[in-house]
């Protein structure tokens, strides 16, 4: 088939190289304008853009979706069906209509729940057992559209958001061949979501980044884990914040005040936390450091 992709990211990426492995024809890439980063301010290609470069496709990277002119562009390619990864724009209806076998999204959640833009640190912030990917025919509404196929994986109890990022990546990928196969067959089934069954992953920002100590050690270590390796979970000691990794559970009490130290040692930062119970820090970042394990971080500097 035809196929005009959509995204940016790195799991983005993934998927188109699964798309093209599979024999489809990417007739354009669609990606988000190039940005300066880091401290140089250096222009950054994303890497859906890098990949697209290397395998010689057409890259466009319109600023204004709801444009005539973005939608007529689009349309010129005359692609049979859209595939859209982490695009990370919301597409209008004109442009959702173009393809003739319709826009699927890969959605990494096992929707109807996570829907929206962090459903994989969500997912494991609220301790959730299981996950997946899901794909999906757009809608108007924000991954609102019918099913298409699913597949989940488990998540471990440490896991973090980064190794469940990792381990989807590559699921995503095998799942929206099989879906381009059987929408190609004229075999795939629709099923519409249960909106009443739904919930919903918004973007996370530094404001959610602090942890409360008064909550449940697990509760605590949910948060660090799903805000491993980014944004990362904070929390101050003396006048200086430390972004906190690596949390592990332990069977002790204190009847320190929430977020005092209790111990430190080999195994890490033992801090006090709700209903007087304890969790052991094994990882840390100080500010304008790198990640290193807490252990040998205290060897040089106190808290």
């Amino acid at each position: 088939m035809r196929v005009l992709f959509m995204g940016t990211t790195d799991f983005a990426a993934a998927c188109l190289d699964s798309v093209i492995r599979a024999g489809h024809e990417v007739v354009c890439v669609c990606t988000q304008p190039d940005r300066k980063k880091n401290r140089g301010m250096k222009l950054i290609f994303n890497p859906v853009k890098d990949y697209a470069i290397n395998a010689h496709i057409d890259i466009i990277q319109p600023t204004a979706m709801k444009s005539p002119e973005t939608t007529e562009l689009i349309a010129s390619y005359k692609a049979d069906i859209f595939v859209v990864v982490a695009y990370g724009r919301i597409l209008p209806k004109a442009i959702i209509e173009l393809p003739p076998l319709g826009c699927v999204n890969v959605h990494a959640s096992l929707l109807p729940k996570y829907r929206g833009a962090a459903p994989i640190q969500w997912a494991v912030i609220n301790g959730e057992a299981e996950t997946g990917v899901t794909t999906m025919y757009l809608s108007e509404g924000m991954d609102e559209g019918d099913m298409l196929e699913k597949a989940a994986l488990s998540i471990g109890e440490y896991e973090t958001f980064g190794s469940v990022y990792n381990r989807l990546m590559p699921l995503g990928a095998e799942l929206i061949v099989s879906t381009l196969s059987k929408i190609e067959k004229g075999t795939i089934i629709k099923t519409p979501q249960n909106h009443s069954e739904a919930n919903y992953a918004p973007p996370i920002n530094k404001d959610f980044c602090p942890i409360d100590w008064s909550n449940e050690p697990r509760v605590i270590a949910n948060k660090s884990r799903g805000l491993d390796p980014k944004p990362g979970a904070t929390s101050v000691f003396n006048s200086k914040t430390y972004k906190l990794f690596s949390p592990k559970l332990t069977a002790n009490t204190s009847t320190l005040n929430n977020g005092s130290i209790v111990s430190t040692g080999k195994q890490g930062i033992e801090i006090a936390c709700g209903n007087g119970k304890t969790l052991i820090i094994q990882e840390l970042q100080a500010e304008g450091g790198k990640r290193m394990k807490a252990a040998d971080y205290l060897r040089g500097h106190t808290l």
